[in-house]
């Protein structure tokens, strides 16, 4: 089994009166410097519900709120389908641990149809081909990077945190599961959070951060997802703003062909 099944392995539980119960744990391949990496938690979130029995439609959008360290080990997750209209359906979903509550979630799942499409973001141009480019070392990291195979075309993770202040703090990257996976929902959940945290790219410096508040925003369907594989996607990120111990960054996912898959927002805390 891939490394990232395992880690969104849930089971129903057991007990008559908990319905919307399902028990997971943490993986020691996604270990962040402390506790996990916070997609694999955002993918076990939304996991629950991919297998609530009630479940209508396809996700297209989660917003995950940190509510508190998430520790090493079991988790509880509860989820349940708060109102469900004829093609969507709205997910209140919380993460348990021994002390209470440590991330709590909503989601909007929907029954697509087709419609007029468009796109008015832009696509990054004349972007190196992934075979083209180095993946990035991984030796020295925590475990979760090496889970990625990520070839930066720029705003790489500083080799060394010298201090020397950027202009911007923009990533283009191409980034797949490693080893190589089908992309599902729950995979591009977890890949929507592998943009390392903007400030040290921007800031080159070793700072205290952790991530508040992550919205993804869906807009691939199973069939678009199943067109990419395993193929990597690429990856678009960058800040707006840092202010008063709190700074946001935004990020965008491609498929080869030109897709949006997704669109990512986030706030994240840092200490000076």
């Amino acid at each position: 089994m891939h490394p990232f099944d395992e880690a969104i392995d849930l089971h129903a539980c057991a007990v008559h009166n908990a319905p919307h119960e399902f028990t997971g744990a943490t993986h020691p391949a996604y270990a962040n410097m402390v506790g996990p990496f916070g997609g694999t938690t955002s993918a076990q979130l939304l996991q629950s519900a991919m297998l609530h029995p009630e479940r209508l439609g396809e996700p297209v959008a989660l917003t995950v709120n940190f509510a508190a360290p998430v520790a090493d080990g079991r988790i509880r997750f509860v989820a349940r389908p708060v109102r469900t209209n004829r093609s969507t359906q709205h997910w209140i979903i919380e993460a348990h641990q021994a002390d209470g509550v440590v991330a709590t979630a909503t989601a909007v799942f929907a029954v697509r149809r087709e419609t007029w499409s468009d796109v008015e973001a832009v696509m990054p141009a004349n972007v190196p081909a992934p075979e083209a480019m180095p993946r990035m070392p991984v030796k020295g990291m925590p475990a979760w990077p090496q889970r990625y195979d990520m070839r930066f075309v720029e705003g790489a993770f500083p080799s060394a945190f010298d201090e020397q202040e950027q202009t911007h703090s923009r990533s283009t990257l191409w980034v797949r599961d490693e080893p190589e996976r089908p992309m599902d929902f729950a995979s591009l959940a977890a890949i929507s959070d592998s943009f390392f945290p903007r400030i040290f790219v921007r800031r080159r410096r070793r700072a205290l951060i952790g991530t508040v508040s992550l919205t993804t925003y869906f807009h691939a369907d199973s069939a678009l997802l199943a067109q990419v594989g395993t193929r990597h996607v690429l990856g678009v990120a960058k800040a707006l703003n840092y202010r008063h111990g709190y700074f946001d960054q935004t990020g965008e996912l491609w498929s080869p062909e030109g897709q949006l898959l997704a669109s990512t927002h986030q706030l994240v805390y840092f200490k000076d």
